[in-house]
């Protein structure tokens, strides 16, 4: 019996939505407690700052607030590479000769990988064909691979 899709839209839009009212409120409280330290904790200490001062710390927190939460939005909506065998049809290039092997570099990660057929230079385009134990076997990428 299935419990259902754990990665449906609707399931991750609601953990999205979760996410967002939670940075929202932390923020609030960050706010908030900002607040307090420059108008009631500073002054304690004869330390007094004036009011353009609290609002420009506020807006640059409101802004680094929004700018992490976008950044691991995307970072948490990315899909994950499971293992060897999703990587096949992967893209990449080549970072060293593969002559038989060599480094490839395949979505942001460098793997060491073996050429099938002829010698592939460094920089040129390289398709995930299989894999030999935890090496990628690639070939050269042809033009009609790069058009697909």
């Amino acid at each position: 019996m299935s419990i259902g899709n754990r990665n449906s839209p609707a399931i991750i839009k609601d953990k999205m939505m979760g996410r967002l009212i939670l940075a929202i409120i932390s923020t609030l409280f960050e706010e908030a407690a900002l607040v307090a330290i420059v108008l009631w904790g500073l002054p304690k200490l004869d330390v007094h700052m004036p009011l353009a001062g609290l609002i420009a710390m506020m807006v640059a927190w409101g802004a680094y607030s929004i700018m992490s939460y976008r950044m691991g939005s995307r970072a948490l909506m990315k899909k994950p590479v499971v293992g060897l065998p999703d990587m096949v049809g992967s893209k990449g290039k080549a970072v060293s000769p593969l002559a038989p092997e060599g480094l490839v570099r395949i979505k942001g990660e460098l793997w060491e990988a073996r050429a099938v057929g002829r010698k592939i230079d460094t920089g040129k385009e390289v398709i995930v064909v299989g894999q030999d134990g935890l090496k990628l076997v690639v070939r050269k990428s042809s033009i009609s691979d790069l058009e697909g």
